[in-house]
């Protein structure tokens, strides 16, 4: 997920700010709860929807077949049965009854079969329709070899769902928990055309929670109790409340003073309040990383940069991760083992952790000496003496002491003019999708807990990597990995077998996975923390007197 193009999404992951001494009652009633984030919402709609923040708030206005559950188990959601073939390729959702939009409109079978096909639909341009891969036809679709219609989905009467597969997709079940794959209602997205999902107006809910509140560029919004969802009796919350803060200071006052009731730690924040009883660490499965824009950065000299492996290796190599972790983000974050995040998933047949297993030392190792050789090699071997160029980041305040430390230690070992540019989120993302960059401080939080939800990302064509890396082997590994027929563990050695070549080619510079230090009023009970897909489902948090 996008915080990154995609956190990153799924994203950086969403940060909640919090803050140290007495805290005051946030909430002006037990039903109500107030929240923060570090970006604002980037969009309503399902099909467009990557960043973290967007994402949360679809997860806890809309629904699908499944949902996460505590420890991302899968939870039925909208399907009351779930009846899968021998050849793991077709499954068939029965759903509820009486499940509405926010109108008052019933909820059908049919408005399953709209949203995945408007979402592979090339004209929708959907930045998460290559998950679809694997479903009948999809692949076609997206090459515009089928019209959407031929998907692999349909509707037997109004309450029963088929899916077709090409070939059994182990996380399938996972990738119909995301927003990406919720129902949508047709008459809204008609009515509202471009403008759908840009306000709450325009926003259609079938979830617990209705978004009221926001305008598009707002940096506050509220969920409200949806009186249309089908299980009302179980939304203890009245209201949630969201602003967007991007300051620590600012978040750590709104903390003290009653109105936040959780926000994350940053910093020195974090020690000065580890002794808390409200202090809580979250490991997410989310990593922050560089990504280079091999395709068209600002100058020919920097493609060609940028497209030397020698290069990209000294850029990582002059990276001393552990230093940063420790005493530059001091927040729990942990230095990386690769591109895909640790305690992710395990060998079906070791139980080993893919990032160990998969572990490349000089893909995401410091080695000051081993950095300027490389460049010196590489910088011969494109005709150039000396590099300047743009880094691109949010403009918040947490990253900004991120992008001082890369530019510092670029600048210190390899002599790299380095110019940051910071924006608002939603235009980094933008810019990056666009190309306009030189290399740009990107996230991703897994979508689901599988390494081919990070792996996917750098397959030619994938709208995560900004950067247009391409490499017809890496291409093959991936069309293996996600059509495999085999056993698991073939399944599983051909993704430790793609890690290696991201961190051996260093198509990439993985510099941190994201932990979560908040301080969080006891008064919020049965909130669960996810580590991948959508942070938190609100549907039975309630606050204790």
């Amino acid at each position: 997920m996008k915080g990154k193009l995609l956190s990153g999404g799924l994203a950086l992951t969403a940060v909640l700010l919090a803050a140290c001494g007495q805290q005051k009652s946030a909430s002006s009633t037990k039903n109500e709860m107030k929240m923060s984030v570090t970006s604002d919402i980037a969009t309503m709609d399902p099909s467009h929807a990557s960043d973290t923040t967007s994402m949360q708030m679809l997860e806890n206005t809309g629904e699908g077949f499944l949902q996460l559950g505590k420890n991302s188990k899968i939870e039925k959601e909208l399907a009351t049965k779930i009846s899968v073939s021998k050849d793991q390729l077709t499954y068939t959702f029965d759903l509820r009854h009486d499940a509405k939009w926010g109108d008052g409109k019933a909820l059908t079978a049919k408005d399953f079969v709209y949203g995945w096909q408007r979402t592979i639909d090339p004209k929708t341009a959907s930045e998460y329709a290559y998950l679809y891969s694997g479903i009948k036809n999809a692949d076609k679709i997206m090459n515009k070899q089928a019209p959407a219609s031929s998907l692999g989905i349909k509707a037997n009467g109004k309450y029963q769902v088929v899916v077709t597969l090409e070939h059994p997709i182990s996380y399938f079940k996972l990738l119909t928990a995301m927003p990406t794959f919720y129902p949508q209602e047709q008459s809204a997205v008609e009515k509202y055309g471009k403008k759908y999902g840009t306000t709450a107006a325009t926003s259609p809910a079938n979830g617990p929670f209705k978004l009221a509140g926001w305008n598009g560029t707002n940096s506050s919004w509220k969920l409200v109790k949806n009186a249309q969802y089908w299980d009302k009796k179980n939304v203890k919350l009245s209201i949630v409340t969201f602003q967007t803060v991007k300051t620590p200071a600012t978040g750590l006052n709104l903390y003290k003073s009653g109105k936040l009731d959780q926000t994350a730690l940053v910093g020195t924040q974090v020690a000065a309040n580890k002794s808390s009883k409200d202090f809580v660490l979250n490991k997410q499965a989310s990593m922050t990383y560089v990504q280079f824009n091999m395709k068209k950065p600002s100058s020919d000299l920097l493609k060609k940069a940028f497209n030397n492996v020698n290069i990209r290796k000294a850029m990582s190599l002059a990276l001393n991760r552990k230093q940063f972790v420790k005493s530059v983000l001091a927040d729990g974050s942990i230095a990386p083992k690769g591109f895909v995040t640790t305690d992710l998933a395990t060998n079906p047949k070791t139980g080993e952790d893919f990032a160990k297993e998969a572990y490349v030392e000089s893909g995401v190792g410091y080695n000051k000496a081993e950095a300027k050789k490389l460049y010196q090699k590489g910088l011969k071997e494109i005709g150039a003496t000396k590099l300047s160029f743009e880094l691109m980041a949010d403009d918040d305040e947490a990253t900004k002491s991120v992008v001082e430390f890369i530019q510092g230690q670029w600048k210190s070992t390899l002599g790299e003019d380095v110019t940051i540019r910071t924006v608002p989120k939603a235009t980094r993302i933008q810019k990056s999708s666009d190309g306009d960059f030189d290399v740009t401080l990107s996230g991703w939080g897994a979508d689901f807990s599988d390494p081919v939800t990070f792996l996917n990302l750098y397959q030619t064509g994938n709208s995560g990597d900004a950067g247009g890396y391409s490499d017809a082997t890496y291409d093959k590994l991936i069309d293996q990995i996600n059509n495999s027929t085999g056993s698991a563990i073939d399944r599983w050695n051909l993704m430790v077998k793609a890690e290696k070549k991201l961190m051996t080619d260093q198509v990439t510079i993985p510099l941190y996975q994201k932990s979560v230090a908040n301080l969080q009023s006891q008064k919020i009970k049965n909130l669960i923390v996810n580590t991948a897909g959508p942070l938190h489902n609100y549907k039975g948090v309630y606050l204790s007197k």
